[in-house]
């Protein structure tokens, strides 16, 4: 492919003296060009909620989300995965994030990995890839031979496949069964797809993640109540989070901590509903671990029993 004519690999017009600007100067320009990033992706919404949906399923069914790039593209999809887990609670086989040349790759660049599709194959193979999962390839340009292997070997085995590439008629475009494109355009560095094209994947990846989580139940309002508290900081917001959710005070928010073994979503459960730690997580399991639901269906089940 002649690399030449992609939009990302195109000179930039507005920043061709990029090396005799000042300071003040080239860091506006470099601000006004991150500024058209985020209506990019804006552009892309529908082709995003469709992944959303397809990863929801995937997640419901007992699937995973399995990310696979290469280079930046690629660990911006191994740092949304192992952010999951302290965020949301997931096992760190829920989200999988899979990087050209191995997890080494992610802090010291392995030349040419990029270039063998075959890797990601075998990468997909070692996690177990199956109909359940939904596999996102991440590819700035759009072209890159060990996603484009990645989405095909994934489609063999049954997953359910998304890209995402920061050019129009992208190459791994046609290998996805979600394609999103998000054209970022010429970078203000020439080539150099780590800057708007990076952001572009991290805005993606973020919703791609943050909404799945949502969707299956692992946030109540806009608190991630299935944070592990495994640290001062996230002991003491997991407090305030039980405070906001509840309407109760900081000690009683604290005691029902302490009894649900410092997880929010089963203290809040617990306090809205007036039940043990024990019942409130039973209600949860029922609830498939959606907060809601758990509350709902322990309310009418007290109201049936007070009924009868």
């Amino acid at each position: 492919m002649d690399l030449s004519t992609l939009a990302t690999e195109s000179r930039n017009e507005r920043t061709a003296e990029l090396d005799r600007m000042p300071v003040s100067e080239l860091l506006s320009v470099m601000n006004a060009e991150d500024q058209t990033v985020a209506l990019a992706v804006r552009d892309a919404l529908p082709e995003i909620g469709s992944a959303v949906e397809a990863i929801t399923e995937s997640l419901r069914r007992g699937g995973r989300l399995i990310y696979i790039g290469a280079g930046t593209s690629g660990r911006i999809g191994l740092l949304d995965a192992v952010e999951c887990p302290p965020t949301f609670g997931t096992s760190p086989e829920q989200v999988v994030g899979l990087l050209s040349g191995g997890p080494d790759a992610f802090v010291v660049a392995v030349e040419g990995a990029e270039d063998e599709p075959e890797r990601a194959a075998a990468d997909l193979d070692e996690v177990g890839v199956d109909d359940k999962d939904t596999v996102v390839g991440l590819a700035a340009s759009g072209r890159t031979p060990y996603v484009i292997g990645g989405l095909k070997h994934a489609a063999a085995k049954g997953a359910v496949t998304v890209s995402v590439a920061c050019n129009r008629d992208a190459v791994v475009s046609r290998y996805a069964d979600i394609p999103i494109e998000v054209s970022t355009g010429p970078e203000l560095l020439t080539g150099s797809t780590r800057l708007k094209g990076g952001t572009a994947e991290k805005m993606v990846c973020n919703m791609l993640s943050t909404a799945s989580m949502v969707r299956v139940g692992k946030v109540y309002g806009n608190l991630m109540v299935d944070v592990r508290a495994s640290n001062d900081k996230l002991v003491d917001r997991a407090r305030r989070m039980v405070v906001e959710a509840t309407g109760t005070d900081p000690d009683t928010a604290a005691e029902a901590l302490q009894a649900a073994g410092g997880h929010a979503k089963t203290a809040i459960v617990m306090l809205l509903t007036h039940s043990t730690a024990q019942e409130a997580a039973r209600a949860l399991e029922q609830a498939a671990g959606d907060t809601r639901t758990a509350i709902a269906g322990s309310k009418a089940e007290a109201h049936g029993s007070a009924g009868s």
